[in-house]
């Protein structure tokens, strides 16, 4: 047996043919959709990049106990337990967080892996010269991250030259060289179609309109506060890249029916979160609640064992799922720790597993949906405490934690999933002011934009319920529930 994960970083559900969208380019996803089962229903989990690829490595929350960082030691990695099993596992991505701090022992845990370079401030190429750069629209950014993301695609002139079409050449050559093999996992993975928009001119010319504003291509972690035109102009930029991102699957799909892969091979197409492209007035992510735009994400599978194509699962899934999916298609068991459950009859038969899920960001909203409401808990506090981390590998983003924030480290008592390992537990710096936004309710089937909040106090109960038995089962620290107000142990 063999499977092909290919994940996209920030796919746009919405701009998706499949999902209902009429003016985006994407016939490939549409064949897809037509080759595989595509889930309706189906979120994120710990968000944003690095946590939500913990989560598909450990099938299990990441958001509750800590915030961007590595693989744990004690963290059950799906991938390497398929290469302790005797499946060759292998990687070929441009995403750039792998290579730093926060992200450092990810990519080690396959058998081999492969890497692009130059995707967004990626310090890939050394530019020491003055260079001549555009006048960018409302762009507060580091102006060195900013001038390194130009240096990058100054080098990037040919379409081949640039990351995603690097990655499936990869991907496209692991394949010639492997088919005939059998027992291995190949993981493709790009940084597309994730900002900064970058793309090849022929799939702008997809989405003809008038500009003449400041380069504009890469939006803030902000409300909008640029022209309808402007907000536009951006959301056809991304839609350039979403269809560049479509081409490019279509020359993977053509590769499985050139080398009939199909007939013995899982196929996961997926993501890992959303992008606001000035919906609820915002854009990006992170920042503000985790709307529909973020955390309602796609997902195609082609399961060779049933074979059902050009069908619809309702079920409710996510992130954490995608590991014991893989575990269970090799026939390797799935650890006691992971908390997602296998798809393969929910891909067969639509066979529900979760009756609700969490989703968040370290410090945000704690939020749970059942598939039809969709409930965004607040802290109660402006100030966002009390909250903690819990790791043995103190990294953020692109750097280790700083002396200052390991001073007064302490030592946690042992989670039900850390292997009687304790951990540090050092105090946060939460950067989100979740408080303001407050406490949030919606109805996402008969208000999928969510634009009412709904006051329902039988409702609210019943979700809370769901939100708080989830976060006792995941282990959650109990300041978790004294942020968010609500009980450790007792009945809500």
């Amino acid at each position: 047996m063999k499977a092909i994960m290919l994940m996209f970083d920030s796919l746009n559900r919405r701009m998706l043919s499949p999902y209902g969208c009429d003016w985006v380019h994407t016939p490939n996803f549409r064949r897809l959709a037509e080759r595989a089962v595509a889930f309706d229903t189906c979120y994120v989990g710990s968000m944003p990049c690095m946590p939500a690829r913990r989560e598909l490595h450990t099938g299990r929350y990441n958001f509750l106990h800590r915030s961007w960082g590595p693989i744990e030691p004690f963290d059950d990695s799906m991938p390497e337990i398929l290469k302790n099993a005797g499946v060759y596992t292998h990687l070929v991505s441009d995403h750039y967080h792998y290579w730093e701090d926060g992200g450092c022992d990810y990519h080690t845990r396959y058998n081999s892996w492969e890497i692009s370079r130059g995707q967004e401030g990626d310090p890939w190429k050394a530019g020491l010269r003055p260079i001549e750069m555009p006048e960018f629209l409302n762009n507060p950014r580091d102006k060195t991250w900013l001038r390194q993301d130009w240096i990058n695609r100054q080098c990037m002139q040919r379409e081949e030259d640039q990351p995603q079409p690097k990655t499936f050449a990869l991907g496209e050559q692991f394949l010639h060289t492997n088919h005939a093999q059998d027992n291995w996992f190949l993981t493709i993975e790009t940084f597309d179609p994730h900002e900064p928009y970058f793309s090849s001119q022929r799939f702008k010319d997809m989405y003809p309109h008038a500009y003449d504003g400041p380069h504009f291509d890469w939006p803030n972690y902000a409300r909008v506060t640029e022209t309808p035109e402007q907000v536009q102009h951006m959301r056809y930029e991304s839609a350039a890249l979403h269809s560049m991102c479509d081409w490019y699957l279509g020359r993977l799909l053509d590769l499985m029916d050139e080398l009939n892969l199909w007939d013995d091979t899982l196929l996961i197409v997926n993501t890992d979160h959303g992008f606001l492209l000035g919906e609820h007035d915002w854009w990006a992510k992170c920042t503000q609640p985790f709307y529909n735009e973020v955390a309602h994400t796609p997902l195609f599978i082609w399961d060779p064992r049933c074979q059902k194509q050009g069908e619809r699962r309702s079920s409710l899934v996510q992130t954490i799922d995608l590991a014991p999916t893989l575990l269970d298609f090799f026939a390797v068991p799935v650890p006691p720790n992971m908390q997602g459950k296998p798809l393969r009859a929910t891909i067969a038969v639509d066979a529900p597993v979760h009756d609700a899920v969490l989703f968040g960001q370290h410090g945000g909203h704690v939020n749970v949906t059942d598939g039809r409401h969709v409930y965004m808990r607040a802290p109660t506090r402006p100030d966002n405490q009390p909250l903690y981390e819990y790791t043995l590998m103190p990294t953020h983003m692109r750097h280790v934690f700083d002396v200052a924030e390991l001073q007064d480290v302490q030592l946690a008592e042992p989670f039900s999933f850390t292997k009687g390992c304790r951990t540090m537990q050092i105090a946060a710096r939460p950067g989100i002011d979740a408080h303001s936004f407050g406490t949030l309710l919606f109805d996402v089937q008969a208000d999928p934009a969510q634009a009412h909040p709904l006051q329902d106090a039988q409702i609210e109960k019943r979700m809370i319920d769901h939100l708080v038995r989830l976060m006792r089962e995941t282990d959650a620290p109990g300041e978790q529930f004294e942020r968010l107000g609500l009980p450790v142990a007792e009945p809500v």
